[in-house]
């Protein structure tokens, strides 16, 4: 009898240390976690670009760009995505982040009044 009082004391314990746990990382993940940084563009047609781009991928709920600084807010899911699969997936689509560079080739694609990498080569040839 006194064995199974100590066992099932232990198996409380237990599940309490266990149900401990799951609460603890459950709240490392934020399901509406806020996070701003920046993101390389100039134009209402960049906004667009890197909004879609952001909200495109799955967890991201809300995404706004801010033409003027350049920055990025965004609240997301932490237990479906994280900021470098949100840097890839507007890096995908030719804007730089300071983690994550677009490729050449996708930088190309965007419309040319939205290229906002500094060309001085050209500059350097009017002088």
């Amino acid at each position: 009898m006194i064995n199974t009082t100590k066992n099932r004391k232990m198996k409380n314990r237990i599940l309490v240390v266990i149900a401990f746990l799951v609460t603890v990382i459950g709240l490392a993940q934020d399901k509406n976690k806020k996070m701003n940084f920046e993101v390389n563009g100039k134009c209402e047609m960049c906004k667009m670009r890197i909004e879609k781009a952001a909200l495109g991928v799955s967890g991201v709920k809300y995404a706004q760009w801010d033409v003027a600084s350049h920055e990025l807010s965004l609240i997301m899911d932490e237990r479906k995505t994280n900021s470098m699969e949100i840097k890839s997936a507007i890096a995908e689509v030719g804007h730089d982040s300071k983690e994550l560079k677009a490729t050449q080739k996708a930088y190309d694609a965007v419309h040319p009044c939205c290229k906002y990498r500094e060309d001085n080569s050209d500059d350097s040839k009017k002088h």
